[in-house]
């Protein structure tokens, strides 16, 4: 069967997908990606993918996606994995939000209180209609990103 994306590596990215492989301290995604791309190398071992994905136990969609991405993308984003585009989950608090959170911790704490916890913050946020709902936890990855 005729490969579609043809991997044909340079004499100096064989020498650093071997150095990388060899040194072991790479992740561990990364050394399966650069065992893949040196065998399925059309100047070197040029094994099947078939081949490759038994010996190195993945998937044999796998060995195609990092063949199309040395192709289109380069050595680098062969290495890689595939970045999202957008993210799991719409954020909750917005940069807007993010300051309004920000201003209140940093303001004077309800009476009989001597600071702000974060449910305290949580309920006022949701109190003042920031946002709909909010958790503590929300609060908390949000005012350390600050500090």
């Amino acid at each position: 069967m005729q490969k579609r994306y043809v991997v044909r590596l340079s004499q100096e990215e064989c020498e650093s997908l071997t150095e990388l492989v060899s040194k072991g301290t790479a992740p561990a995604y990364k050394i399966k990606h650069a065992h893949i791309l040196l065998k399925a190398d059309a100047n070197g071992p040029n094994w099947t993918d078939e081949r490759i994905a038994d010996a190195f136990g993945c998937h044999l969609g796998t060995v195609g996606l990092v063949r199309k991405r040395l192709v289109e993308g380069g050595l680098e984003a062969a290495l890689e994995r595939k970045q999202r585009e957008f993210p799991p989950r719409e954020r909750i608090l917005d940069g807007k939000g993010e300051a309004r959170l920000i201003a209140l911790a940093c303001s004077t704490p309800p009476d009989g209180r001597e600071r702000w916890t974060l449910e305290l913050l949580a309920d006022r946020m949701v109190q003042l209609r920031v946002v709909e709902d909010i958790s503590y936890e929300t609060v908390r990855r949000t005012l350390k990103k600050t500090s």
